[in-house]
């Protein structure tokens, strides 16, 4: 970022004011004494210094790279010692569940020593003393038995034990047997029917499980892919078909607030869309990213919507188009455009790579998103890329009526002359 802010001739303060940030921010950024959340402002940045499209991928490489550090250093903090468990008081807990403990269990049998009946001959006194014993025995079980449902122990399970409690006493009085029928009780003191046996089992075959897949076949892929779906070339270059009058219009967005603004109007991309992917390892392997495709959701007649500009009065933007996609075509395909080598590439974790797809249409409106091909050692596979789980969408706008945001207005304009 120094570098092309000493090539561009321009102040900080005259960068600070077109970029709509602080110039001590801005020298942050250039000296390296801070990191933006977000690529951006440094794009932004970037088309401001007229930077060329292998400067713009190398430095959204540069920033990648940057904030996976930051990352790392996170990771490596150190973590704050949790708070000491408080145990219960035993205030709070019920007398018949107190924790185990020699005194609890003498103090719990402590009423039979007093209340003992007069001297007995020895062997009624060592019955009475072998009752006795096996009295605390059983209560200890039940203390320890009911200890974990108060002090811990599976949550989840005890949850599991008291519905199934809950169930076996329902209001309707009725029993299930083991093959899951209801069984009405018995009003008589009887003892109760055994229930019926089983029917006996269906001679047909059961269905056979299929294979079970190996774990490089459930394995997630080796690469992470993260996109931008509106791309401004220049702060004039993106525009929006939207079903709404210009009194229903928020003013316009800029790239960052793009998606949101899109999808509080439910607006579409007007005559071109131009989508960035970062493509990246998750380890230390290469991964070869053997091609690229477009696949057409769905086709239309175009949008009868109005047409609004994102900005008005920039000059010629930074030609960034890495991959072409024509949409009108019977069956679109992604050229390569603009000097850039075609597939295969390989990414890692230390090296992503950045690609440009411009999507154009003049006569339909197109859903469509994109299919990107993998191998890494043996194995391969393929990545959808969308717009958060939904297809792109482009219309062409020939013909709509057009609006645009003048700097320093308060409303849209209805544009003349083209």
């Amino acid at each position: 970022m120094s570098e092309l802010k000493t090539r561009s001739g321009l102040s900080y303060g005259t960068l600070a004011k077109r970029l709509h940030m602080s110039t001590s921010t801005l020298h942050r950024y250039c000296s390296g004494t801070a990191l933006p959340n977000e690529y951006t402002p440094v794009e932004r940045f970037a088309r401001v210094c007229r930077a060329t499209p292998d400067e713009l991928v190398e430095l959204h490489r540069n920033w990648i790279l940057a904030d996976a550090g930051r990352g790392r250093r996170a990771d490596r903090a150190p973590v704050a010692e949790p708070p000491p468990v408080v145990e219960p008081s035993a205030v709070d807990l019920p007398a018949a569940v107190e924790p185990p403990s020699t005194v609890d269990l003498q103090s719990a049998v402590e009423p039979v020593v007093e209340v003992a009946p007069p001297p007995v001959p020895p062997r009624r006194r060592r019955t009475a003393l072998i009752a006795s014993a096996v009295a605390v025995v059983l209560l200890a079980a039940v203390v320890v038995v009911v200890r974990p449902a108060i002090w811990g122990g599976d949550d989840a399970g005890d949850r599991q034990a008291a519905g199934a409690t809950s169930t076996g006493t329902a209001t309707t009085g009725t029993a299930t047997t083991a093959t899951g029928a209801a069984v009405a009780p018995d009003p008589s003191p009887s003892a109760p029917t055994p229930p019926d046996p089983a029917p006996p089992q269906s001679p047909t075959a059961t269905p056979t499980a299929g294979p079970t897949p190996t774990p490089s076949e459930t394995a997630p892929p080796p690469l992470t892919v993260r996109t931008r779906p509106y791309v401004y070339e220049d702060q004039c270059s993106q525009h929006f078909l939207v079903n709404s009058g210009p009194a229903q219009v928020g003013p316009p967005a800029g790239e960052s607030d793009a998606p949101r603004w899109a999808a509080a109007f439910g607006a579409v991309s007007s005559g071109e869309q131009l989508v960035a992917l970062t493509v990246q390892g998750t380890g230390a392997e290469t991964v070869v990213l053997e091609a690229l495709h477009v696949r057409i959701a769905a086709k239309g007649a175009p949008l009868a919507w109005n047409d609004y500009a994102m900005g008005v009065g920039c000059g010629g933007g930074v030609e960034t188009k890495s991959f072409d996609v024509d949409l009108d075509r019977g069956s679109p395909a992604v050229t390569v455009k603009g000097g850039q080598r075609d597939f295969p590439y390989k990414v890692s974790k230390s090296d992503p790579e950045v690609f440009y797809v411009t999507a154009h249409t003049k006569a339909h409106d197109v859903r469509w998103d994109l299919t990107l091909e993998w191998s890494s050692g043996g194995r391969r596979g393929t990545v959808r890329v969308d717009n958060s789980g939904t297809p792109f969408r482009t219309s062409a706008d020939v013909g709509r009526p057009g609006y645009d945001y003048p700097p320093g207005g308060g409303e849209w304009i209805k544009r003349t002359g083209g």
